[in-house]
This record gives C-alpha cells, sequence and structure tokens, in this order.
C-alpha cells in the first residue's frame, strides 16, 4: 500500500507540473467581439498555436484584465494603447497594427456631393472620444469646416443603431466604420458613401498614408517571460490575416461559427473594405504617431497628455 501511495503521489507530481508548464505556455489572448477580430477568425478555429480566446464587449471591459495580468494579448484602438502606456509604468507595449481606417461618411440623401454639401448638416459620429470623433473633425477642418458650427456632431446613438436609423430615414448622415458601412449600404438601394475619410486623409497627408483604428498590444510581463511564444503567435496573427484577405467566404463562416458578433454574410462582404493590415513593430511607429498627433491637437488626455516614447513599440530583436 505504501509503495501503491508513493506511485500515486509521484504521478500527481508530475500531472501537477506538467499543467504548470501547459499554462505557462499558453497565451490568454483578449478578442474584442465585432470587426476587429475578424483577422483572428482563422486562429480560433484552427487553434494553430497553442492559445485561450476570451471575447471581450469593448475595450473598456477588456483592459482591467489586462492590467491584473490575467490576458496577455489583446486588440485596442491606437490612443486608448497610448493612454495605458503613458498611465500605467509601461504595463502594456503595442506590437502590431492590425487594423488601418476604414471609416466613412454614409448617406440617405438623394444627389450627389461631398463632404462640403455637409455645411449646416448634424452628422451621427460612431464613437464619442475616439478616432471617429477625432478624425472627422480633422477632416471637416481641413475642408474649412469648423465642427460644431458648421457642422453640429451627433453622439447619442450607439454604433450599432445608425445603420437601422439611416434606413429608417430618421437620421440623413452618419461617420460609420467597416461593416457598419456595409450593413446599411446592403438593407438600401438608397443608402451611399458621401465620402471616404482615408481617402481624404491621404489627400491631405500624402499618398498612401493611412491612420491607424486597432493596434495589438501585449503585457510587458509577458514579453519578458514568454519572447518566443509572442513571437510565434505574431507570426501566426499575420498567417491567419492573410489568409482572411484572400478568403472572405470561410473568413465570415469562421467568424459566425466561433460568435465573434457578426452574421457570416456581413463578414465575408466587408472584408475587402475593412482596411484589416498587419504592420510590425519595425515600421508601425511612424503611422500611429500621424493619429496620435491629431489626438493630441484635439484632446491630449485621450492619449495620456503625451506621445508615447519609444518603448511604447514593441521591439522584437531585443528578445
Amino acid at each position: 500500500m505504501k509503495k501503491l501511495a508513493f506511485i500515486f503521489t509521484v504521478f500527481f507530481m508530475i500531472c501537477a507540473v506538467s499543467a504548470k508548464d501547459k499554462n505557462e505556455n499558453q497565451i490568454r489572448v483578449g478578442v474584442l467581439n465585432g470587426p476587429s477580430c475578424i483577422p483572428a477568425a482563422w486562429l480560433i478555429e484552427k487553434q494553430s498555436v497553442n492559445a485561450t480566446y476570451t471575447k471581450f464587449a469593448d475595450p473598456q471591459a477588456l483592459l482591467p484584465k489586462m492590467i491584473k495580468k490575467e490576458i496577455d494579448i489583446g486588440f485596442l484602438p491606437a490612443n486608448v494603447a497610448a493612454k495605458v502606456y503613458n498611465a500605467s509604468n509601461k504595463a502594456i507595449l503595442c506590437c502590431a497594427i492590425t487594423g488601418n481606417g476604414n471609416l466613412t461618411v454614409v448617406t440617405n440623401a438623394a444627389g450627389e456631393g461631398g463632404i462640403n454639401s455637409l455645411s449646416g448638416e448634424t452628422v451621427y459620429v460612431a464613437g464619442q472620444g475616439a478616432t471617429p470623433e477625432y478624425m472627422f473633425k480633422y477632416i471637416l477642418e481641413k475642408n474649412q469646416l469648423k465642427p460644431e458650427v458648421d457642422v453640429r456632431l451627433d453622439f447619442s446613438l450607439p454604433t450599432a443603431q445608425l445603420p437601422a436609423y439611416l434606413i429608417s430615414g430618421k437620421i440623413k448622415y452618419a461617420v460609420l466604420p467597416e461593416p457598419f458601412s456595409t450593413i446599411a449600404q446592403s438593407k438600401s438601394d438608397k443608402i451611399k458613401v458621401l465620402c471616404d475619410l482615408q481617402q481624404e486623409f491621404e489627400d491631405y497627408e500624402g499618398k498612401g498614408k493611412t491612420y491607424s483604428l486597432t493596434v495589438m498590444v501585449v503585457t510587458k510581463s509577458f514579453i519578458e517571460e514568454n519572447p518566443q511564444l509572442l513571437n510565434q503567435f505574431l507570426k501566426e496573427y499575420e498567417k491567419s490575416y492573410k489568409w482572411t484577405i484572400k478568403n472572405p467566404l470561410t473568413a465570415g463562416q469562421y467568424a459566425e461559427k466561433n460568435e465573434l458578433g457578426l452574421a457570416q454574410g456581413i463578414v465575408t462582404a466587408s472584408i475587402p473594405k475593412a482596411n484589416y493590415t498587419y504592420v510590425d513593430s519595425k515600421n508601425m511607429q511612424p503611422q500611429i504617431e500621424s493619429l496620435l498627433k491629431i489626438f493630441l491637437d484635439y484632446a491630449p488626455e485621450s492619449i495620456g497628455g503625451k506621445l508615447p516614447d519609444k518603448a511604447f513599440y514593441y521591439d522584437k530583436k531585443s528578445t
């Protein structure tokens, strides 16, 4: 009996050590339900890297989990990532850009007309205090239109409700990201894009310039403890992004199957317009700073009062 007890003790010790090792070599990923997590659908479906995926409704739900080190990798708006970095003793770092600008002004108004036709109008904006607000204000001013003077901005409706209000005619104009612009247009042939804010941004900033809607962030502690595992995940995520762009139909199926917050048809239709990307640490700083400088002009507190220093950008070479 003593011998048998000893064997069981050794067995359970081995199991405990194995479980511990397994947990230490597993990445805990937080994804935001909706468009930003679509490029990760292949990763979630295929489980090509040892990771668990937890879905969150918004950045406000995800952030506390990352600060508490309960989530290792997450996806956030660039300004939110910068603010957390500046305010949390550099607790999270930015390791990639995963989504570029895909904001459009959508309307049910008849006739043609660009952004200057908004003079005297009310535009409903998806996201007060976020990229849609400040990018729209920036583009208005570049077109000699003063926000809240020439064009009134209304933030009273949730993003998900804006397509229905446009379709019903209750509102006339809205600033929408993908896939909500696609949703509106797919349900009514009266809905059209008045102007593409990405194109407007490129017109003023230079050909090929863009702004970042979503970035991937990682906790500093995870980088220090698991640099090789992080680099493996980044490699697999880039593969997943490239696959998504080439396979929108199957990506839509995976997104719906894994309950990522959007129907298959909408995901498939929006992928060509969603401007997903993968920009790694070597190239992302200038692009992110071009957006953060706009936040700095309009609302410095939204990025923590200053541009994050160079250490904000994960340096893969240092690992």
